[in-house]
């Protein structure tokens, strides 16, 4: 196996001469362009029923909307840390910006779901970089003992901006239209390229670089491993998975392309993904952590929407604010474990504790029912947001920690990889198991429904199940399927927290092996 050769030999002791003001301005800018690039993810979902009526699209239509924007970003993030060595990180990071701003106002002006489809497409293509090249930026802007704390500081923004999408969302789609959740982003997006290009400069290491021969190959199996998985990750549930055939066909290929990928990248001089980056297991077990916490996050972000909306009966508006506290969770924790990082306290078992807390907030959530109130479904998804903040930037930190600085960008991308992937699997996966459940739970339900059970069962409005069945009322087995369908879907919700809570149960023991940072702290910390 050929490995990556090092261009450039660093000192042992590395310097970092930015000052405590530049580090923060820095810190914002790029903070800034993440926060914008995850809020238009999911700040777009919530109006897909409005941009349905605008394009006369179907559902299954305009789910390409969404489909177009994570196929693109997911190609594009593994090669934005090789991008960033031949072209320069601060160039593409600014013309990531740029075309990230032309493509949000080509998407607000869009006419046919066929021009927002490829406009969306050219915006999760410009976005994608903008996530793991901020934070190589961070990781190199502060020292190692503030590494952690600057993770924090990032992660509020990684976190919350998913939570807080929709609620932001349908606001704007309701007061105006669902054009500006597009517009909104030329301002902003504004704002953070002259921040970028202002304060942020690429490192010396990376002007002297040693740039080899375009990987065409690599990049060839990229897109079509990357690519057909997300299509089929995103839309495979719709098709009924493997009883269709483009499934089986998208999904034989995307394999192949796999296999041939990791093969080619381990055996070229010049990668477009350096997979011996994953020899470090410093890095490896903390990326793989990462994927099932975004199992977990992104799943139940997907779930609790529908569990509101489908069995409770709740508006879109009112579920996005009964799910944003989680947010103000995330924050707290965040801001927690910033401060005691700084005083170089150990953070390691900050991440078993937070496993134990969204392990805790999932097992009271499969104790929901169709009965519960307001108070009962926010203080658990408040304590997940808190078990969740303690972890997020943990691991990113302890990812880096013996990262030389020439791999962090290529590092970061393949950190930002396994949180799509893990996105995706658990959007997928879990969706799907919702489903599947559903139909068991049902299948158990009517074995105890039978004319002898009728007289006994009380509808919603006092109206008696029996004396409407034996009166003929048209409406009774309407009512009673309706009702058996909803404590099916309730069951299921119910069976899947309890199996995403003994999933966090088995991760807690996992901060053991996690690397502590004994880089740059004062000399008690270490020992």
């Amino acid at each position: 196996m050929a490995a990556t050769p090092k261009p450039l030999v660093l000192p042992t002791h590395e310097v970092y001469e930015f000052s405590s003001t530049r580090k923060w301005v820095i810190a914002v800018s790029v903070m800034l362009c993440t926060v914008l690039e995850v809020l238009d993810s999911s700040i777009v979902n919530v109006s897909l029923p409005h941009m349905q009526g605008s394009f006369s699209a179907s559902v299954d239509e305009i789910a390409w909307v969404v489909t177009s924007y994570l196929v693109a970003a997911g190609i594009m993030i593994p090669m934005t840390g090789w991008i960033a060595e031949r072209f320069g990180r601060k160039r593409y990071f600014v013309a990531s910006i740029a075309m990230f701003i032309v493509a949000s106002a080509l998407c607000g002006v869009a006419q046919s779901l066929n021009q927002i489809v490829f406009f969306r497409l050219l915006q999760g293509a410009a976005g994608a970089a903008m996530m793991p090249l901020s934070q190589a930026i961070l990781m190199e802007t502060f020292p190692p003992r503030e590494q952690a704390m600057a993770m924090a500081v990032w992660g509020i923004g990684i976190m919350v901006a998913p939570i807080m999408g929709p609620t932001i969302g349908g606001y704007i789609t309701d007061a105006w239209t669902w054009r500006w959740n597009f517009y909104i982003n030329v301002p902003i997006g504004t704002l953070a390229a002259f921040m970028v290009y202002r304060f942020v400069d690429d490192p010396s290491y990376m002007r002297n670089l040693r740039r080899a021969r375009i990987d065409f190959l690599g990049i060839t199996c990229l897109f079509v491993a990357l690519g057909l998985g997300e299509i089929v990750l995103d839309r495979g549930e719709r098709a009924d998975w493997f009883q269709s055939g483009w499934v089986v066909y998208c999904t034989a290929a995307a394999l192949i392309s796999l296999a041939v990928l990791i093969y080619h990248e381990l055996h070229t001089e010049d990668p477009v993904i350096d997979l011996s980056i994953l020899e470090n297991m410093s890095f490896t077990l903390p990326v793989t952590l990462v994927i099932f916490l975004t199992f977990t996050l992104y799943g139940t972000a997907i779930l609790n929407p529908v569990f509101l909306q489908e069995t409770l009966g709740f508006t879109a508006s009112r579920a996005g604010l009964v799910m944003a506290p989680r947010g103000f969770g995330t924050m707290f924790s965040m801001i927690l474990l910033g401060t005691i990082a700084r005083r170089g306290g150990d953070i390691r078992p900050l991440v078993g504790i937070g496993f134990i807390l969204v392990a805790f907030a999932m097992w009271e959530m499969s104790g929901l029912n169709l009965a519960s109130d307001v108070k009962r479904i926010v203080w658990p998804t408040v304590v997940q947001g808190v078990g969740t903040g303690l972890i997020f930037p943990s691991l990113s930190a302890a990812a880096f920690i013996s990262m030389e600085k020439f791999k962090i960008g290529r590092a970061a991308s393949l950190y930002s990889v396994t949180r799509n992937l893990g996105a995706a699997i658990g959007t997928s996966y879990l969706t799907t198991l919702l489903i599947r459940r559903e139909q068991v739970n049902q299948s158990y339900l009517v074995e105890h429904i039978t004319v002898f059970t009728l007289p006994h069962m009380q509808m919603p409005g006092g109206l008696n199940m029996g004396h409407e069945f034996a009166m003929g009322h048209k409406h009774g087995m309407m009512m009673l399927y309706g009702m058996v369908q909803r404590q099916a879907m309730m069951l299921s919700f119910n069976d899947i927290y309890r199996m995403l809570c003994m999933l966090m149960l088995v991760l807690v023991p996992t901060f053991l092996f996690l690397k502590r940072n004994t880089r740059n702290l004062p000399a008690q910390a270490g020992h």
